[in-house]
Protein backbone atom coordinates (compact mmCIF):
# COMPACT_ATOMS: atom_id res chain seq x y z
CA UNK A 1 0.00 0.00 0.00
CA UNK A 2 1.12 3.32 -0.92
CA UNK A 3 0.09 5.18 2.31
CA UNK A 4 2.01 2.62 4.50
CA UNK A 5 5.28 2.89 2.40
CA UNK A 6 5.16 6.86 2.71
CA UNK A 7 4.53 6.39 6.35
CA UNK A 8 1.11 8.31 6.12
CA UNK A 9 -1.61 6.15 7.10
CA UNK A 10 -4.74 7.39 6.36
CA UNK A 11 -8.12 8.48 8.96
CA UNK A 12 -11.55 8.88 7.95
CA UNK A 13 -13.51 11.76 10.40
CA UNK A 14 -16.88 10.60 11.03
CA UNK A 15 -19.23 13.49 12.16
CA UNK A 16 -23.55 13.36 12.47
CA UNK A 17 -24.68 16.37 14.11
CA UNK A 18 -28.60 16.03 14.96
CA UNK A 19 -29.25 19.72 16.19
CA UNK A 20 -27.17 22.42 15.58
CA UNK A 21 -25.88 22.81 18.57
CA UNK A 22 -24.17 19.39 17.41
CA UNK A 23 -21.93 21.36 15.58
CA UNK A 24 -19.97 22.66 18.94
CA UNK A 25 -18.14 19.16 19.01
CA UNK A 26 -17.93 19.32 15.49
CA UNK A 27 -15.80 22.57 15.64
CA UNK A 28 -14.10 21.14 18.83
CA UNK A 29 -12.91 18.22 17.35
CA UNK A 30 -11.84 19.48 13.89
CA UNK A 31 -10.05 22.40 15.52
CA UNK A 32 -8.03 19.70 17.59
CA UNK A 33 -7.35 17.82 14.58
CA UNK A 34 -5.78 20.56 12.41
CA UNK A 35 -4.38 22.11 14.99
CA UNK A 36 -7.15 25.27 14.10
CA UNK A 37 -8.40 25.85 18.04
CA UNK A 38 -8.78 30.11 17.38
CA UNK A 39 -10.77 29.38 14.51
CA UNK A 40 -12.90 26.65 15.97
CA UNK A 41 -13.61 29.01 18.88
CA UNK A 42 -14.07 31.77 16.62
CA UNK A 43 -17.23 29.00 14.72
CA UNK A 44 -18.40 28.48 18.33
CA UNK A 45 -18.50 32.33 19.39
CA UNK A 46 -20.71 32.88 15.98
CA UNK A 47 -23.06 29.92 15.80
CA UNK A 48 -24.03 30.76 20.12
CA UNK A 49 -24.94 34.18 18.28
CA UNK A 50 -26.71 32.61 15.98
CA UNK A 51 -28.87 30.13 18.56
CA UNK A 52 -29.54 33.24 20.14
CA UNK A 53 -31.00 34.94 17.12
CA UNK A 54 -32.61 32.23 16.03
CA UNK A 55 -34.27 31.15 20.13
CA UNK A 56 -34.92 35.35 20.45
CA UNK A 57 -37.01 35.15 17.01
CA UNK A 58 -38.91 31.93 18.19
CA UNK A 59 -39.66 33.28 21.78
CA UNK A 60 -41.27 36.25 20.21
CA UNK A 61 -43.83 33.93 17.76
CA UNK A 62 -46.27 31.25 18.49
CA UNK A 63 -45.08 27.81 17.69
CA UNK A 64 -46.11 26.90 14.37
CA UNK A 65 -46.20 23.09 12.61
CA UNK A 66 -44.66 23.15 9.58
CA UNK A 67 -44.55 20.14 6.78
CA UNK A 68 -41.19 20.68 4.94
CA UNK A 69 -41.59 19.07 1.70
CA UNK A 70 -37.91 17.27 0.29
CA UNK A 71 -39.76 15.36 -2.53
CA UNK A 72 -42.49 14.71 -5.01
CA UNK A 73 -43.79 11.57 -6.34
CA UNK A 74 -44.22 10.37 -3.73
CA UNK A 75 -44.23 13.55 -1.47
CA UNK A 76 -41.79 12.86 1.28
CA UNK A 77 -41.08 15.32 4.23
CA UNK A 78 -38.93 14.56 7.24
CA UNK A 79 -39.20 13.58 10.66
CA UNK A 80 -38.31 14.98 13.77
CA UNK A 81 -35.20 13.03 14.40
CA UNK A 82 -33.59 14.79 11.56
CA UNK A 83 -31.36 17.90 11.65
CA UNK A 84 -33.41 19.60 9.28
CA UNK A 85 -36.17 19.43 12.25
CA UNK A 86 -34.50 20.12 14.61
CA UNK A 87 -33.16 23.47 13.02
CA UNK A 88 -36.62 24.48 12.17
CA UNK A 89 -37.59 24.09 15.59
CA UNK A 90 -34.93 26.84 16.90
CA UNK A 91 -36.85 29.50 15.46
CA UNK A 92 -40.46 28.25 16.84
CA UNK A 93 -40.96 26.21 13.41
CA UNK A 94 -42.19 22.17 14.60
CA UNK A 95 -42.13 19.78 11.65
CA UNK A 96 -45.02 17.52 11.10
CA UNK A 97 -45.59 14.26 11.51
CA UNK A 98 -44.35 14.15 15.27
CA UNK A 99 -42.58 11.13 14.69
CA UNK A 100 -38.92 9.96 14.68
CA UNK A 101 -38.71 7.18 11.72
CA UNK A 102 -38.46 6.81 9.32
CA UNK A 103 -36.15 9.83 8.97
CA UNK A 104 -38.10 10.94 5.40
CA UNK A 105 -41.20 9.60 5.04
CA UNK A 106 -43.46 9.53 2.73
CA UNK A 107 -47.49 10.70 2.79
CA UNK A 108 -50.90 10.95 1.19
CA UNK A 109 -52.34 14.71 1.55
CA UNK A 110 -55.63 13.06 3.21
CA UNK A 111 -53.32 12.14 6.47
CA UNK A 112 -54.84 13.26 9.45
CA UNK A 113 -51.42 14.79 10.95
CA UNK A 114 -51.82 17.38 8.55
CA UNK A 115 -54.82 18.89 10.23
CA UNK A 116 -52.29 20.30 12.78
CA UNK A 117 -49.95 22.35 9.99
CA UNK A 118 -50.23 25.91 9.53
CA UNK A 119 -47.45 26.64 6.71
CA UNK A 120 -45.81 23.99 4.42
CA UNK A 121 -42.07 24.76 2.71
CA UNK A 122 -40.79 23.51 0.05
CA UNK A 123 -36.93 22.38 -0.32
CA UNK A 124 -34.45 23.63 -3.20
CA UNK A 125 -32.61 19.93 -1.95
CA UNK A 126 -32.72 17.23 -2.74
CA UNK A 127 -35.79 17.81 -5.12
CA UNK A 128 -35.47 21.22 -6.60
CA UNK A 129 -38.85 22.67 -5.93
CA UNK A 130 -40.09 25.59 -8.25
CA UNK A 131 -42.84 27.91 -8.22
CA UNK A 132 -45.51 25.35 -9.97
CA UNK A 133 -45.20 23.50 -7.05
CA UNK A 134 -45.79 25.76 -4.58
CA UNK A 135 -49.51 26.34 -6.51
CA UNK A 136 -49.48 22.70 -6.69
CA UNK A 137 -49.12 22.62 -2.66
CA UNK A 138 -51.39 25.64 -2.19
CA UNK A 139 -54.27 23.76 -4.14
CA UNK A 140 -53.54 20.33 -2.48
CA UNK A 141 -53.74 21.66 1.33
CA UNK A 142 -55.45 24.63 1.49
CA UNK A 143 -52.20 26.14 3.50
CA UNK A 144 -49.35 29.06 2.91
CA UNK A 145 -46.54 27.72 1.19
CA UNK A 146 -43.16 27.91 0.04
CA UNK A 147 -39.96 27.78 -1.33
CA UNK A 148 -37.18 27.44 1.03
CA UNK A 149 -33.01 27.28 0.88
CA UNK A 150 -32.50 23.76 1.83
CA UNK A 151 -29.20 24.40 1.80
CA UNK A 152 -29.56 26.73 5.18
CA UNK A 153 -31.95 24.41 7.03
CA UNK A 154 -29.66 21.11 6.58
CA UNK A 155 -26.17 22.11 6.05
CA UNK A 156 -23.98 21.84 9.35
CA UNK A 157 -20.68 22.72 10.32
CA UNK A 158 -19.04 26.04 9.04
CA UNK A 159 -22.79 26.89 6.94
CA UNK A 160 -25.04 26.43 10.57
CA UNK A 161 -24.58 29.67 11.60
CA UNK A 162 -25.88 31.05 8.25
CA UNK A 163 -28.42 28.81 8.30
CA UNK A 164 -30.21 29.42 11.54
CA UNK A 165 -29.59 32.86 10.66
CA UNK A 166 -31.23 33.06 7.46
CA UNK A 167 -34.39 30.88 8.97
CA UNK A 168 -34.96 33.61 12.25
CA UNK A 169 -35.21 36.06 9.21
CA UNK A 170 -37.53 33.80 7.56
CA UNK A 171 -39.58 33.33 10.33
CA UNK A 172 -39.63 37.17 10.89
CA UNK A 173 -40.45 37.62 7.38
CA UNK A 174 -43.16 35.51 6.92
CA UNK A 175 -44.81 36.44 10.62
CA UNK A 176 -44.73 40.06 8.88
CA UNK A 177 -42.00 41.74 11.19
CA UNK A 178 -39.45 42.50 8.88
Amino acid sequence: CVEEIMGFVPHVIVTHPCSPEDNLDVYRLLGGIFGRPAEAAALAADLHAALDEARQTGARLPREKVLYLIWREPWMTVARSTYISATLAAVGWDSCPELSEPRYPAFEWDAPWLSDVRRVFLSSEPYRFRERHVEEVVRLSGLPASLIDGEMASWYGSRAAAGLRYLAELRRKLAGLE
